[in-house]
C-alpha cells in the first residue's frame, strides 16, 4: 500500500472506532472514557488480532492485513456493507499511475447528446466531461471555466448551484462528499486530487467538517428537487451507469418526475 492510502486507511479505522458506542458493541461501560467510541485494544480484542498490530494499522504504518483480518475488523467496527467494501479496497496493494483526465468515446458522446432528458458523463475525479443540451439548460456547464466543471466544485462552492438545490442543498452536498470519499481514498496523494481538496476547503466552509467525518456512501438512484430561476420547480429521478469502455466514466441521467 502507498503511504497516502495507508494514512486514509488509518483515518477511516479511527473514525469508525470513535463513532461506535461501547454498549452497542456489547462491551461493559466500565471506567470513565476520556474519548468517544471504543479504545484500540477493545477493537483488537473484538477482531481477534494483536493490539500492537491494530495500532500500526491506525498509524498508517506498513502492514498488509489478510482478507480474513479485514473481515474481522469490519465485524468488530460494525461496518455497513458499503464501508466493508471500502475497507477491503483500501487494504489492497494497488500500484496506481498518476491521474489523467479521461477521454469520452465518440459513441458515448453521441448517446448523451441524443438524450432528451438531462444527461452528462463524469470521470473518476467527478469532472464533467460531456453533457447534453437539456443538462446545459439546468446546470449551465458551458458557462463555467474548464477547471470548474466538476460536480463537487459546482455543488460546494458555486452560489448558483446552492440556490438551485435550495433547502435540500445540505443533504445533497453531504451525499456527494461521502460518495466521492470512497474514490478519493484510493487516489489520496495524487496531485490532481490534492488540488481538488484544497479548492473545496477554500470554497466551502462546511466541507472540512464533513470530510473529517470520513463517511462513505455508495452511488444510488434517487430523486432530486431543484428550483430553477427560469424553469421553476423541477423534480427528477436520477440514476448513474458505469461505462464498459472505461470504468472511470459514469453516465448520469435525470428523468423528469
Amino acid at each position: 500500500m502507498a503511504d497516502h492510502s495507508r494514512n486514509e486507511l488509518g483515518d477511516f479505522l479511527r473514525s469508525r472506532r470513535e463513532r461506535l458506542n461501547p454498549k452497542a458493541a456489547g462491551l461493559p461501560l466500565g471506567r470513565r472514557r476520556r474519548t468517544p467510541g471504543l479504545r484500540r485494544e477493545e477493537v483488537a480484542e473484538l477482531a481477534g488480532i494483536g493490539v500492537d498490530w491494530y495500532i500500526r494499522l491506525e498509524q498508517g504504518r506498513s502492514v498488509s492485513p489478510s482478507v480474513t483480518t479485514v473481515d474481522a475488523l469490519a465485524r468488530a467496527l460494525r461496518l455497513s456493507k458499503v464501508e466493508h467494501v471500502h475497507l477491503r479496497a483500501l487494504t489492497r496493494n494497488v500500484d496506481r499511475r498518476a491521474f489523467s483526465h479521461e477521454t469520452v468515446p465518440d459513441a458515448i458522446r453521441r448517446v448523451v447528446e441524443h438524450f432528451k432528458q438531462p444527461a452528462y458523463v463524469t470521470g473518476r475525479r467527478w469532472d464533467v466531461l460531456v453533457w447534453n443540451k437539456a443538462a446545459e439548460e439546468i446546470f449551465a456547464f458551458s458557462r463555467l471555466a474548464e477547471e470548474d466543471r466538476n460536480i463537487l466544485i459546482c455543488i460546494l462552492t458555486k452560489p448558483a448551484t446552492r440556490r438551485l438545490f435550495g433547502a435540500s442543498w445540505n443533504d445533497e452536498a453531504r451525499r456527494v462528499v461521502a460518495q466521492f470519499r470512497a474514490t478519493h481514498d484510493l487516489w489520496a496523494g495524487d496531485p490532481a486530487f490534492v488540488d481538488l481538496l484544497e479548492r473545496l476547503r477554500r470554497g466551502s466552509p462546511e466541507f472540512e467538517g464533513w470530510w473529517k467525518a470520513h463517511d462513505i456512501r455508495a452511488a444510488a438512484a434517487g430523486q432530486k428537487q431543484m428550483t430553477h430561476p427560469k424553469k421553476g420547480v423541477l423534480r427528477f429521478e436520477h440514476a448513474s451507469f458505469q461505462a464498459e469502455d472505461d470504468p472511470a466514466l459514469k453516465l448520469v441521467v435525470y428523468t423528469p418526475v
